[in-house]
């Protein structure tokens, strides 16, 4: 866990995770799904880790089940393999994802 200049509690995530945010000027606690989510899509089990330890391991499986709203499906995956008790079919982001079939008649 890092402080920044405010004084504020920052996790230890390598900036290149956010290369398209300025994270010196980054609210994590406002931003934590979209946080969460780059972070199960583009992290090892190292950012996992701080993830869990700077959010709480309740707000992350929450925010993977109800609150991010697109992953690609091989972060799909990669969630449930990192939260054993997370299924698949209780994720918004699974179940809608764009390329599950669809009744169009």
């Amino acid at each position: 866990m890092k402080r920044n200049c405010a004084n504020k509690r920052i996790p230890n995530l390598h900036p290149k995770f956010f290369w398209d945010t300025n994270v010196e000027m980054l609210d994590w606690e406002k931003a934590y799904h979209s946080v969460i989510a780059r972070i199960i899509e583009r992290g090892g089990q190292e950012e996992i880790d701080e993830i869990v330890f700077f959010y709480g391991y309740e707000k992350v499986i929450d925010t993977l089940r109800n609150k991010v709203y697109f992953l690609p499906n091989y972060a799909i995956d990669r969630a449930v393999r990192f939260f054993p008790e997370l299924k698949k079919e209780e994720m918004y982001c699974y179940l809608n994802r764009k390329d599950k079939p669809y009744h169009w008649i």
